[in-house]
Formats: structure tokens, sequence, C-alpha cells
């Protein structure tokens, strides 16, 4: 005789009301005996109007092992109740709902931005993921893997209002736009959950290169017409004139040339992974200064891969109108700015007292004849705040 049973499920909800949005569970209650067959979360969720399962039965036989394990959706999925990651901005956006975990965490409790940029990069990924898109490469479409096609980071903006604290439950919006012929531009907001407040913005540039010439490429019609219909005319960073960033050369302030990149490093491409030039670049600021500011900006341009066997350089120039001596910090009254959290009002930042002190940086491969560029970088850095951030 077959045992009654009694189960209930909470799946994650998002929902609108009177221009409001709210958070909460969705609780079903599953009888059944003990010879019913449970459902999974994603048949669950994929049980709506608009959804589609992963793969059917006739489709697994066709698929390898890796991608059996990896559930990779064969078409557009609206929900993913695994990675908490919801279709928005008309179905082409997506928002994913995520946990500051402590290893994501520095030595104050906030994450790091390392770890916003891994954020990102996950986030990218998840929402091609949700596309249905996805084919076997590191954010790669079907039609760029028939090319030999992957996807390489040109440029990147980031702007940090407030750090995100251990245990903070974050929302992150990302979407795609067009970027010239052959480029494609993502961007990304960090929200908190609790206050609705902006933590983070950021912008990219991403072209294609081949991955067997390491060289760019234009992207093929047949790409186009995959990731077109995604594109979305919006911004998360106005910026009307890129800020050029200048070459550093071995007279920089600040050296370190004992840089060389880990097997652990590299990322499914083969080559070192862009967050990793970040600490990179980071490490080279003297330790006084990060003990009383924080970033508050970064700028990326990205010049070439870094391999497994190159040897790398980090070099570092503060402004001019920024000085340390003795511990007392020297800055311009024309360095100040008022920052993104002032100007809308946020309320968290205090008094107008706010100084922004800047650095350029470089980071190089050391050859026997010539040094090659790998990324030039901008940061920005200013007072560490001692007060979390709430409504106004």
């Amino acid at each position: 005789m077959a045992a009654a049973f009694s189960c209930p499920v909470f799946l994650p909800s998002t929902f609108s009301y009177n221009e409001n949005r709210y958070h909460g569970r969705i609780k079903i209650k599953i009888n059944a005996t003990s010879s019913t067959k449970v459902k999974t979360l994603n048949e669950i969720a994929g049980a709506g109007k608009g959804s589609s399962s992963l793969a059917t039965s006739t489709e697994i036989g066709h698929l390898s092992q890796e991608q059996i394990r990896q559930r990779i959706p064969t078409k557009k999925q609206l929900v993913d109740p695994y990675r908490q990651g919801l279709i928005i901005e008309r179905g082409v956006g997506y928002r994913q709902t995520v946990v500051v975990r402590s290893y994501e965490v520095g030595p104050y409790k906030t994450a790091t931005l390392e770890s916003l940029l891994n954020l990102f990069q996950e986030t990218a990924l998840n929402h091609v993921w949700m596309s249905g898109l996805l084919s076997n490469g590191f954010g790669a479409t079907h039609g760029m893997v028939r090319n030999n096609l992957i996807w390489v980071v040109s440029r990147m903006q980031v702007q940090v209002d407030h750090y995100p604290i251990w245990g903070e439950v974050l929302e992150i919006d990302t979407w795609v736009g067009a970027s010239g012929k052959n480029g494609m531009r993502r961007d990304w907001l960090i929200r908190s959950q609790a206050t609705g407040i902006t933590y983070a913005r950021a912008t990219s540039t991403w072209v294609m290169m081949n991955e067997k010439t390491r060289r760019l490429s234009k992207m093929p019609e047949e790409v186009r017409d995959e990731i077109s219909p995604w594109f979305i005319d919006k911004r998360a960073i106005n910026e009307d004139v890129p800020e050029k960033i200048v070459k550093l050369d071995d007279n920089a302030r600040y050296v370190n040339s004992d840089l060389k990149p880990k097997r652990s490093d590299l990322d499914m491409n083969h080559h070192v992974n862009n967050v990793k030039y970040v600490r990179w670049m980071l490490e080279t600021i003297p330790d006084k200064f990060l003990e009383s500011h924080q970033l508050s900006g970064i700028v990326l341009e990205y010049r070439r891969e870094c391999g497994s066997s190159d040897r790398v350089q980090s070099l570092c120039q503060p402004d001019e109108d920024e000085t340390l001596t003795n511990g007392v910090e020297q800055s311009l009254l024309k360095n100040m700015i008022l920052t993104p959290g002032i100007m809308e009002g946020n309320g968290y930042l205090g008094p107008l007292d706010v100084k922004s002190y800047g650095y350029t940086h470089l980071l190089q491969i050391k050859g026997d004849s010539k040094n090659e560029e790998i990324v030039r970088g901008r940061t920005r850095w200013r007072k560490k705040l001692s007060t979390l951030p709430y409504s106004s």
C-alpha cells in the first residue's frame, strides 16, 4: 500500500503593484503518495505559459554527457529557480538575486571590487544561458561556435557608490545593446533588495575574437541575427566623452615586476580572466592609502591577452594634485566631485566633503626586446564611509 504524504514547496517571487516592487515566496503544497513522481523545481517553474523545458527525451539522445550535466536550455526560459533569475525588460533583460557570501568580502565585511566583477561576469553568462542561445563556449552563441568565435572585453567602466555587506541580498540587473557595427555593450545595476538603493553600476564593450587565430573578427550576420533581438537602448552609465588613459612608462612611482599568472588565473578560453588584471593593479597601490580609502570608480581599456607563461609588470602613478606625505593627504580643490549617490538624493554619503583621488595604471608583458600592453586603467578613490546606506 502506498503511503500518503504532503510536501510544501516555496518558489521566489517578485511582482509589482502601483509602481512598487514586492518580494516574497509562493507556497505550493504537493499532496501525493510514495508512488507519485514529484517534479523538480525547474519543471514546476517551467510549467507556466511562455516557458519551455530544457531538453526532451529525444534531444537528450543527441547531447553529450557535459551538456546533460549542465542542462543548458535549448529555448528561452523566463525563470531559473536554481540561479534565482528572471527575464525582465519586456522579455530581453535579466535580473538575478544573490546573497553576498563570506568568501566574497574583505576584512571590513564588505564585498570586494573583484567580487562585484565576478558577479557581473556570472550574471552576464546566466543571461545568455536563459536566452536559449548558449552553446558550449564561454558565453558564446551557437553561431559564434560555428564560426570559431569567442567574446573578449575591450573596455569596462564601473562606478561604486557603496559596497554591499556580508549576508546582504542583492538584485543585479543586466542587459545588452549595440556598440558600433561589430561590438556589443553590456550594462549592469546592483541594488540592495532591502532598501532599493543602487550600490553600483557598470558598462562594458565586447568584441569577437577568432578562437584559433586569436585575432579580432567582424560579427557574422547569423550571430547578429541571434543577439540583436535582445538589444536595449538603455545605459547604466552615461559617458559622453570616454576618459582618455595615458600610457605609463618605467618612471611610474609604483612598480611591481614580480607578477606571473597562475594556472588558477586562466578561464575556459585559456587566457587570464580580466578580473585577475584588476587584482594586480590594486596590489600596486600603497597599503597606507588603501587603509583609509575605498575605490569609487574604475575604467579599463584592454589591449591584448595574457597567457600563463607571460611575465607581467604592474605600473601605478597617482595624479599630480594628490600626494601622500608622512601620512597627510593633500588634494587640490579642483579634484573634488559630487558622487552619483549625492546627486541622486540617496542621502547616505554625508556632507559634501568628499574628495576624489585618482591613479593611472598599466599592466604590461615584460619582453626581451619590448614590453606589450595588456590593459590601461584609471581608478578613483574616496575616503572610506563609516555609515551604511538607507533610503532618505
